[in-house]
Order: structure tokens, then sequence, then C-alpha cells
């Protein structure tokens, strides 16, 4: 048995054509569609990059313990998994966050991995002397100047690598038995940086400064930057599309069909100008958690249909252990898909979604319940083996507040380190956008939150009763103000 999975970043349903989007090019998303079972009802749970990621390996959430962090020596590995079981293991990506303090413990845990650098901010070529940076709109950082002025060609740039290797482990192992390929890109996070035969797809007026990278936040743009980013990334998408295309020429022509399962995913959406915001962040609109996914599973053969069953990123790993014929661990709190995809049988009667310290948020499909912390957001801790960041370690006054923790369920018997958030980004009350309820069948496009009493403490029922099976600290339920 053979399974792919292929993993994009910031890959927005929305702008999908398998998902009713009419103005961008993805006629290989299209045929994706045709080949495999669209999922209506995916969503994100741990945010954003690596909580993703390891939820994506351990099958649970981790937003309510942890922040951006490696995977921890207590968690179970997908991957690893696998590769104890003879099923050989092999990650490709281009996603420079692996490589970094706060993700550093993920390839490992695969037979054997491949790394293409240069993407965003990825400190990859050395130069001493400063980079011309052009005259701009949002960001522009100095190490991406250097990391493009190596990309004279669609060749060189880290997406056009991923794919070639990916092709490459495809023809040499094609004819063997019982391996999981892990192919992931970037692509399309931001930067929108692609070359000019896929933004000539897009074509618009537009007579600004350079601007394929915003910041963060509150949209202050005019109309005209607007539009211009939004084919920006409209441009990177088909470039993801015709990659994407590759590997389904792949698999149509070595017949791959018939033993391999293909998975087709992401890790979060993107806002692009909805609700008035660039990129990521809270509150965790629609556009950010509802996200595509996409299933060719060999053993029920089923193509071209849809699924309304609640999925999530933890139900990937597993669905690729039942796949392989292992038993899941305990711990993982995901289900596989087979049901979903078989007979679109429901497996969660709802869903969380989070950033650590953040809003927690709750769906049951037909609303959305963002619960936002008490004034002052505290208490708050982290829980870890492995005191890190996305890009450094703990500080030393950090782990001066570190005390031990009794072992939580799914810490194998292991005490944690419990250490202060600190400094808090997120202190005071007013920076927090308010607990809100959004009813998503009257509006999908979260435009008015609702109040409905009773609609209101069902759902925070619902909320309570998954953190309880998440095993979530005591302080959770305090800092949101919640009734245990």
């Amino acid at each position: 048995m053979k399974a792919i999975m292929m993993m994009f970043d910031s890959l927005n349903r929305r702008h999908l054509s398998p998902y009713g989007c009419t103005w961008t090019r993805t006629p290989n998303f299209q045929r994706l569609a045709e080949h495999s079972v669209t999922f209506d009802n995916c969503y994100a749970g741990s945010l954003p990059c690596m909580p993703a990621r390891r939820e994506l390996h351990t099958g649970r959430y981790n937003f309510l313990h942890r922040s951006w962090g490696p995977i921890e020596p207590y968690d179970d590995s997908m991957p690893e998994i696998l590769s104890g079981n003879k099923v050989y293991t092999h990650l490709i990506s281009d996603h420079q966050h692996y490589w970094e303090d706060g993700g550093c413990t993920y390839h490992h845990r695969y037979n054997s991995w491949e790394i293409v650098r240069g993407q965003e901010g990825d400190r990859w070529k050395g130069r001493v002397r400063d980079p011309e940076i052009p005259e701009h709109l949002g960001m522009f950082w100095r190490q991406d100047a250097v990391n493009r002025s190596y990309m004279h060609s669609e060749e060189d740039q880290p997406q056009a690598q991923v794919f070639k290797l990916g092709l490459e482990f495809l023809e040499d192992n094609k004819d063997e038995d019982n391996w999981f390929l892990h192919l992931e890109t970037f692509d399309p996070h931001e930067p929108f940086f692609t070359m000019q035969k896929y933004k000539d797809l897009y074509p618009h007026e537009y007579r600004g400064p350079h601007f394929d990278w915003p910041f963060y936040g509150k949209v202050t743009e005019d109309p005209e930057a607007v539009e211009h980013l939004r084919c920006q990334y409209a441009a990177l998408l088909s470039m993801c599309d015709t990659y994407l295309g590759r590997l389904l020429d792949f698999m149509d022509r070595h017949d791959m069909w018939k033993d391999t399962l293909l998975i087709v995913n992401t890790d979060h959406g993107y806002l692009l100008a909805e609700h008035e915001r660039w990129a990521k962040g809270d509150p965790w609109h629609e556009e950010l958690v509802h996200t595509p996914f996409f299933v060719w599973d060999p053993r029920c053969r089923i193509q071209g249909e849809r699924r309304q069953s609640l999925v999530q990123t933890m139900d990937i790993a597993p669905t690729l252990l039942d796949y392989f014929g292992l038993a899941v661990p305990a711990a993982m709190q995901g289900k596989p898909v087979r049901g979903p995809l078989e007979k679109d049988e429901a497996i969660h009667e709802g869903l969380l979604f989070g950033v650590h310290g953040h809003l927690v948020n709750v769906t049951d499909g037909r609303y959305v319940y963002m619960r936002d912390s008490v004034p002052g957001n505290k208490p708050l801790y982290e829980y870890t083996h492995m005191p890190t960041h996305m890009r450094m370690r703990f500080t030393p006054e950090e782990m001066r507040t570190m005390t031990v923790a009794p072992p939580f369920s799914f810490t194998k018997g292991a005490p944690l380190m419990r250490i202060d958030v600190f400094p808090p980004a997120w202190e005071q009350a007013s920076a927090g956008p308010g607990t809100r309820l959004y009813d998503l069948e009257n509006d999908p496009a979260q435009l008015k939150p609702i109040q409905d009493k009773a609609v209101e403490e069902r759902m925070i029922r619902l909320m309570v009763k998954l953190m309880k099976e998440s095993d979530a600290p005591e302080e959770q339920f305090e800092r949101l103000g919640l009734k245990v």
C-alpha cells in the first residue's frame, strides 16, 4: 500500500474552482475533485503553521496546552509510527519553519527527508552588502530580497524544486510497496512571489509600488492595491495548480490510482481583505479555518462526490494509520475519515480551533462560537518539555517562572514544565475582538454576529465538553470565564 499527502500552506478554499470560485485559474484542483471526494466541512484545529503540523502528527489538539513549538518527547508521531511498522516515510518540503527552533523535531520523525531552501525569510544565502529593496507597500524583508535574487527562473523557485524532488521519489519508488510520501510546499503562503506568466493570467490596472506581502492586520490600502494583491495571490495559486497537475499526470501515467491513497490538504486559509483584514489572526473567520480537503482512497474508489461530515486536521494521522492497517493510539482524538468518505458518516459532534492564549472557538457545522478571555487573559501557561518559540529559545526570564506540573492524560506519565506566558502580547482585554456567535447557514460570510441565548448556551456546553475531552488545563476554563 502507498500513500501521498500533498500539503499546501495558506490555501483558501474560496479561491478554488471546486469550492465555487469562478475567477481564479485552478483546472487541476477541479480535476482532482473529479477524481476524489471533496469535503465541504473540513476545519483547521491548532493554529497556525507548526501547531497545525503537530496536530497532523499527533492527531490531537495542542493549542490548549502549548503555543508554537516542536514535537514533544511524549507525542505520538504518525510518520514515526508508520516507520516503526515497516512503512517507509519520506518528507520533502520547503517550509522553513521545520528547520527553526520551534519546529526542529518534526522532520526527524521520517525515515528520510529533503529540504528546499529559500522561501520567505529563510536564512539561506549570505550577503553582507544590503540588497536593493524596491519601493513597496506592506512588507519586504532583507533576507527575502537576498533569496529572490537567486531565483531567476521558475525552476529556481522552491515550489518547483519540491515537486521535482517529489516526482523523483515517485519515479524511484512507484513499483515498491509500503511507503508514505509527505510532499509539502510553503506556497501559496505570502510573499506571493511567482513568475510573470502566472501574473499574466490576471490582467488588471495597478500603478502603485511593489506589493506582494501585506502586513498582518487591518487593510489600509486603496481598492486598486487590494485588487492587485488578490491577483498576486491568485497568480501563486495558479502556479500551485500547475504543479499539482504534474503530480496528477504522474499518477495517471503510472496508474497509481489503483493502489495509492492521495490526500490534498492545507494548514489554514488566508484573508485577502475579507473582514477588512489581511492574512491571519483573531478572530479566525471561515476564510481561515474552513479548509479545502480532498481524499482518494483506492479501497473504496469513490470519486467526483462531496461529503458534508465534519472532519479536521487531526483526522489525517488516524486516517493514514488506518489505511496501513495500524492501530490508532488512544491519545489521538482524531478519527479515520473512511466512514465519512464512504457513507458521509458523522465522526464529530463538534470541533475546536484556535491559537494558544487567544480565542477558543467551536463549531458544530451550523454555528461558530468564538469565546474571548476575561480581562487580563490570565492565568495562562505553556506546558512543555521543549521550551522553544518559533525562532528562539525561551528566555531566562520565562524559565525563572517554571514549576513542575503533573502529567496530562496524553503525556505518558511524564510531568511537564509549566511556564508563565511572558510577556503576553494580548495582555489587555481591550485587545481582544470579543465573544461572538455566527450562524453559518444564514450568514456564511460571517458579516453579522447573532444574539441567541439558547444557541450560545448549547455551544458553550459543546465547547466545555470538547475541552474536557482534550484534557485542557483548569486555567483555560478560568481565563475564558467558563464554569466547569
